[in-house]
């Protein structure tokens, strides 16, 4: 059955501080029996669109449902809702189950709690026994409909709410991908001479996961290249085409930047560095196709890794919710490089410098291995001579961008609460534009 609502375009709002994200590191990877929800469909409605299926698949999990709230169109082609999308349905596929007839979405969902519990009503309906919310306001509304539908798994993408049952969060260590993406971003302004390198952010200081993003990147390009300065533009919104455009072709014009990178959630800004002639480094999925000729790399998520996670731990817990939270190992999910939560796309090799991506591997290995991770008081000095890269420790306090000492030189890395709750300064070598 295919039910079409009216589509609801996102529009820019103001949001609440990201608060501290309880942390647990624990994966389930248990394989084991399935269970079943047998309730009809029903129909409903909603700002956005909801599409579902008008048969179920054969096999041991045949009635066994996956909703997905998007904030974006389930269509797009690049970026976050679309990373999210590829995500859920390659998980399926992993677990034998067919997205064409057992994931249920409404998408472009505004981040209001009407229109998202409206949107659960409708999954809820349709028979999902495990409903995801990708949005970060999402989250109070998803929290009340847990204890509302205590039959039913929820799991919110970026937020820190949670309870005991059948509710959690994911989220993962997207910085280590973005210093991955700064080294690349470093290296190239090495190579034109251009010390000038731009991003367009959703916001800056007011949200720790932009503003942990910005510092990774920023950390990154230093290691390769220690006079270069980015410079930031903050949006105001998770997502704005237009602006992401306008922002980057001012970043080029008026900055000179040389390199855009970008966290939001269109390819707009690697195509406004393509119509300049510049390079750029995207985010949430390879953007090499929207802009072949400048695009470097792009920090990615491989959703997948949490979503068949967490979909096997719903179809684990045999019809019974309340199991979902234990099964998960914890009520919040954070991976990074080592569990291959997230990385960085292939390389365009028509765009990087020599060496990107032997110095990429080596820097990958020491977050993989524990050995060094971004946020320390060690930092690492990059070079490259005939394509092979060196990468050097070196103990070294981090200052923010206003001269005051984050960590003294050999200190740990900051505390993974900080990370994901409460960082709000920028760090040396960003300014803002």
């Amino acid at each position: 059955m295919q039910y079409t609502n009216k589509s609801i375009k996102w529009r820019k709002e103001k949001m609440k501080k990201f608060l501290s994200l309880a942390l647990a590191m624990a994966m389930v990877l248990s394989l084991a029996a399935c269970g079943k929800k047998d309730e009809p469909a029903k129909s409903g409605s909603a700002s956005g669109s909801v599409s579902t299926a008008g048969s179920t698949s054969t096999g041991t999990q045949s009635n066994f449902k996956v909703g997905a709230i998007y904030i974006n169109s389930k269509n797009d082609t690049a970026g976050y809702t679309f990373a999210h999308h590829n995500g859920i349905t390659t998980a399926m596929k992993e677990l034998g189950l067919d997205p064409a007839t057992q994931l249920v979405i409404v998408d472009e969902v505004p981040e209001d709690d009407v229109q998202v519990s409206n949107a659960v009503d409708i999954l809820v309906g349709e028979g999902a026994n495990i409903i995801f919310g990708i949005s970060f306001n999402y989250m109070n509304a998803l929290s009340a409909k847990a204890e509302e539908h205590p039959e039913v798994a929820f799991s919110h993408a970026t937020g820190y709410m949670s309870n005991e049952t059948n509710f959690n969060n994911y989220f993962g260590r997207i910085y280590q991908a973005r210093y991955l993406a700064g080294i690349a971003a470093g290296l190239k302004s090495l190579e034109t001479g251009n010390n000038n390198i731009g991003y367009v952010s959703a916001y800056d200081t007011e949200y720790a996961e932009t503003c942990s993003g910005i510092n990774g990147f920023t950390l990154g390009v230093q290691a390769a290249n220690p006079n270069a300065t980015v410079y930031v533009k903050e949006l105001g919104a998770w997502a704005d085409e237009v602006n992401e455009s306008a922002f980057a072709k001012e970043l080029i014009d008026s900055y000179k930047c040389g390199v855009i990178s970008q966290h939001c959630d269109s390819a707009q800004p690697q195509i406004a560095a393509e119509n300049a002639g510049v390079f750029g480094c995207g985010y949430n999925s390879d953007m090499t196709a929207d802009a072949p000729n400048a695009h470097l790399t792009a920090a990615v998520w491989h959703w997948n890794v949490y979503y068949h996670t967490a979909i096997q731990a719903a179809m684990d817990c045999n019809g019974d919710a309340s199991q979902f939270v234990s099964k998960m190992g914890g009520p919040a999910y954070y991976g990074g490089l080592k569990e291959n939560f997230v990385d960085v796309s292939p390389l365009n090799e028509k765009t990087v410098a020599p060496g990107t991506q032997d110095a990429i591997d080596q820097v990958r290995e020491l977050i993989v291995s524990g050995d060094w991770d971004v946020f320390t008081g060690t930092k690492l000095n990059i070079t490259v001579a005939d394509g092979k890269a060196t990468v050097e420790k070196v103990a070294a306090d981090m200052l923010d961008n206003e001269g005051n000492k984050i960590l003294a030189a050999g200190d740990p890395s900051v505390e993974d609460s900080v990370i994901t709750g409460s960082m709000n300064y920028l760090v040396k070598g960003v300014v803002v534009a």
